[in-house]
């Protein structure tokens, strides 16, 4: 089916997409994890239904990936060109006329296809899905999900009904084991149990949800409006409504309270708008440019990977895929810290970004130049060098080590053959 297409592009191109869809999965898969251990602590402390915390995650998914696209395309790629420096195909297919440049055609087509991912994601995904997490903690943290009737613990509902409930099945909706004090408007008080009740919902006042409970006994007292010492009023029922007005919540913001949920086209009108204040300009230029500064650096991901990816000769150092991680990550805190600068009105946004960017993509191009256009050049050579050394110390001082304890063992397991 793909015959047209170079057997080397295919070979590199299998070489590429394997770590490179492993990296990405290994590195969402763990930022969703660390996340998704705070979210089950959070809504277990609101008492909010389980869940709530899978959409949360599925709204975090956008961001993340954001994230670990570039750091899957940089990887992928640097693993593949590494495999072929240390296997000595690389050697061959240099021997045989092929640059750089050429070697690096599929690459860059796959992270052309990136590149148009991550800025569908940070411009108009991302913004969005972030909204909406924002909209289910308000619920959550509000109790619109139901997380403000907590199993085992006394809740108060409007300062006239206290409920406590046994257990809670159904993400809430239905209730086991149930005792309510409501307080009425003539000094009325009513004490329920119940054995089973559910929330169901009204139509003709949105503010009100009804409590229908099921097998249990009202007491009613009076508090002394029929007189000192009168009896309360012992009632058993089948099934009783109960309504309990809901807590007032207010609506949740419009989304743009924050810059990063600004879609493209709102950052672009906010942000150059003559009607904005300078504030608000300064941290939609910020987050602008912060967006953008995050998918062009994608475009020198495949020269800093194969700068890095080929270790000395007669050497299998795996220093260049640490150092590429810890590039990658330093100059993302540096545009994250950039953009938070420039928000406040302290740099120009451009300048606060885009100098980073340009200081950054020059040092990939000089690496880039060495490996490429240099004979025996090292992109990291001092670094391989510096690496080596260490480790020729530590080895040394390991064998120092044992040496000075063979003696002793050797002497106490023959002691005959010491004397």
């Amino acid at each position: 089916m793909f015959n047209f297409i170079p057997a080397i592009d295919r070979y590199i191109f299998r070489l590429v997409i394997v770590p490179m869809l492993g990296v990405f999965v290994l590195a969402a898969s763990l930022l969703t994890l660390d996340k998704m251990l705070r979210l089950f602590d959070f809504v277990a402390t609101e008492g909010g239904p389980i869940g709530v915390v899978f959409k949360m995650l599925a709204s975090l998914v956008p961001e993340y990936a954001s994230l670990a696209i570039p750091l899957g395309l940089l990887l992928g790629i640097l693993l593949a060109f590494r495999k072929l420096a240390t296997s000595s195909e690389l050697d061959v297919l240099r021997a045989v006329g092929l640059s750089y440049w050429r070697l690096l055609r599929v690459p860059y087509a796959i992270t052309l296809l990136m590149v148009g991912l991550n800025a569908a994601l940070v411009f108009y995904i991302q913004p969005v899905s972030r909204y909406y997490y924002e909209q289910l903690d308000y619920d959550l943290r509000s109790g619109a999900l139901g997380a403000s009737i907590k199993v085992g613990e006394f809740t108060t509902l409007k300062d006239r009904v206290a409920l406590r409930i046994e257990e809670s099945r159904n993400e809430g909706r239905q209730l086991v084991g149930i005792f309510a004090r409501v307080s009425t408007d003539k000094g009325q008080v009513l004490s329920i149990t119940a054995r089973e009740g559910n929330f169901l919902a009204t139509s003709d006042n949105p503010n009100t949800i009804i409590l229908r409970l099921n097998d249990g006994t009202i007491v009613q007292d009076n508090g002394g409006a029929d007189g000192e010492g009168a009896t309360p009023r012992v009632l058993s029922f089948t099934r009783h409504d109960l309504p309990i007005d809901l807590p007032a919540i207010e609506e949740f913001r419009r989304r743009g309270d924050a810059e990063r949920e600004y879609i493209l086209p709102e950052l672009l009108s906010i942000g150059w708008s003559p009607e904005s204040t300078e504030e608000v300009r300064d941290a939609s230029q910020a987050s602008f440019n912060f967006r953008m500064v995050e998918v062009v650096m994608m475009l020198l991901m495949p020269l800093l990977a194969v700068a890095l990816a080929i270790p000395p000769k007669r050497s299998t150092s795996a220093l260049g895929v640490f150092v590429s991680i810890v590039m990658v990550v330093a100059y993302h805190k540096v545009n994250q810290y950039g953009e938070d600068f420039a928000a406040l009105g302290r740099a120009d946004p451009a300048l606060a970004l885009w100098g980073p960017f340009a200081v950054f993509a020059a040092l990939i191009l000089w690496m880039f130049y060495r490996v490429a256009f240099v004979p025996g050049g090292q992109a990291i050579g001092a670094l391989e060098s510096g690496s080596a050394k260490l480790a020729k110390q530590v080895r040394k001082l390991f064998r120092r080590k044992r040496r000075r304890f063979e003696p002793e063992h050797d002497a106490g397991a023959h002691p005959q053959a010491a004397e």
